[in-house]
């Protein structure tokens, strides 16, 4: 991005409404968090936006402000919760159920903020995700009558909470693997699939349809095709809405975005890399569906390829094997431990071996992903920055990127892209980390 002066930022005055898709592990435990953490009762760890730095200039000059407070980010006691799901159950009661947070210490002090979130009745289809059947959901499944539904509790919610912005993320379940097609090629076609009732619509599609349709920023934290189709991408970039995903990179794909960029970093080859989850929530139960395996399969498997470039290195990386396995197991609920193996080789073909064995907490790293997404998200919509939003490829296991491009799966290279874009938002000069002018005098220079 040439540097172009500060762009014009409109300022994150009033309430920020955060929809949210689902209201399970993930959403109760962001809200929760943040909750706490207006109160001073808990830090938003994890979140960039909020515990993270950012370098101005030199590296001589002493300028490392916070991110939140060099961006004009809504701030935390500005944003109104608001979420749709299948299950009638408050954010308290999901937050308790959920079992990730510590009824004591993280829900009960909140538990009267927890107690306001109410989910609105969702619009779902058992089609899509086969392991969930709740009875809290919007009284027809036909495609047009679920779009109205979303649009009018929108507004509901807007006029209800008196929300001067809005922005949407999908914390919702996995749906089954839907190729694109004909009817997602462009807003007509998709428009006559809705009244078609067109199988490869899926909810999801609705949502953000919907969102777009409301001007409103949209976030898929799911590997489902969603927002990544043609009829919806230009539908984002012709209104000037921000669009992000797809799927938190939260557990063992967040490893493989470190993990493999050294390998690549220092030519060593990799012959195999073996991949396991087990996890007992909903979305571990969700998953042990064939077809909605097949969808975050796709996610998981695409980021070795594209970080490691086999075509370009044939030697070292043209005969990978990869294999990515999810199990559901119920005795460890939200605390899913993700275990890799990875067979690699150096100087002369000798093999080695890395064995990575992440005991993590899907929802505790999922939250501050979500907030930092939301709180981006509106700022690039104030800034003017409609349709894709590649610079937040930084919190996607399947960054989406427009037409033609490769997605960028190094996380450090991610954070570069992020940080620079912070930078040049601001009118700062970005940083290549080229250093070498603290080298040369100023005649080498010239």
């Amino acid at each position: 991005m040439p540097d172009s002066g500060r762009r014009a930022i409109d300022p994150a005055d009033g309430k920020l409404g955060v929809l949210c898709v689902g209201l399970g592990a993930v959403t109760s435990t962001l809200i929760a968090g943040v909750e706490l953490a207006r109160r001073g009762l808990g830090e938003p760890i994890g979140s960039l936006t909020q515990m993270g730095t950012i370098r101005l200039g030199r590296r001589t000059e002493p300028r490392v402000p916070l991110i939140r407070d060099f961006v004009p980010l809504a701030g935390l006691d500005d944003l109104v919760f608001g979420a749709w799901d299948p299950f009638p159950d408050d954010a308290y009661v999901a937050a308790s159920r959920a079992g990730v947070l510590e009824i004591g210490r993280h829900v009960e002090p909140v538990g009267d903020a927890l107690r306001a979130v109410r989910p609105m009745p969702a619009a779902f289809d058992p089609a899509y995700v086969k392991r969930i059947d709740g009875p809290n959901v919007k009284p027809s499944t036909r495609k047009r009558a679920m779009l109205e539904g979303i649009s009018a509790d929108i507004e509901a919610f807007r006029s209800e909470h008196l929300v001067d912005r809005m922005v949407m993320i999908w914390c919702a379940s996995t749906e089954a693997y839907i190729e694109p097609g004909d009817v997602h090629a462009d807003l007509e076609a998709f428009e006559a699939g809705i009244d078609a009732d067109d199988p490869r619509i899926a909810p999801s599609m609705l949502y953000a349809y919907a969102a777009l349709q409301a001007g409103i920023p949209f976030a898929n934290g799911a590997p489902n095709l969603t927002v990544d189709v043609p009829a919806l991408r230009s539908y984002a970039t012709d209104r000037g809405v921000p669009i992000a995903g797809k799927d938190f990179k939260t557990g063992q794909t967040l490893i493989k975005t470190v993990i493999a960029p050294m390998l690549k970093a220092r030519m060593l080859g990799l012959s195999g890399w073996y991949s396991t989850n087990i996890l007992g929530n909903r979305d571990g139960e969700v998953l042990d569906d064939p077809e909605s395996f097949k969808t975050k399969e796709e996610s998981k498997l695409g980021v070795l390829e594209d970080v490691l470039e086999p075509d370009r290195y044939p030697q070292l990386y043209g005969d990978v094997y990869h294999k990515v396995r999810i199990n559901y197991y119920p005795p460890r609920g939200d605390n899913k431990e993700g275990w890799d193996n990875v067979d690699l080789f150096g100087w002369l073909g000798y093999p080695m071996q890395l064995k990575i064995d992440f005991l993590c907490r899907d929802s505790i790293l999922a939250a501050p992903l979500a907030l930092d997404l939301c709180l981006l998200l509106d700022v690039a919509q104030r800034a003017r920055l409609g349709g894709i939003q590649e610079w937040l490829s930084f919190y996607f296991k399947s960054p989406q990127v427009g037409p033609g491009l490769y997605p960028e799966h190094d996380l450090f290279i991610q954070q570069t892209k992020l940080k620079n874009t912070l930078r040049w938002l601001m009118g700062e000069e970005q940083i290549t980390h080229l250093g070498i002018d603290y080298y040369l005098d100023g005649d080498d220079l010239r």
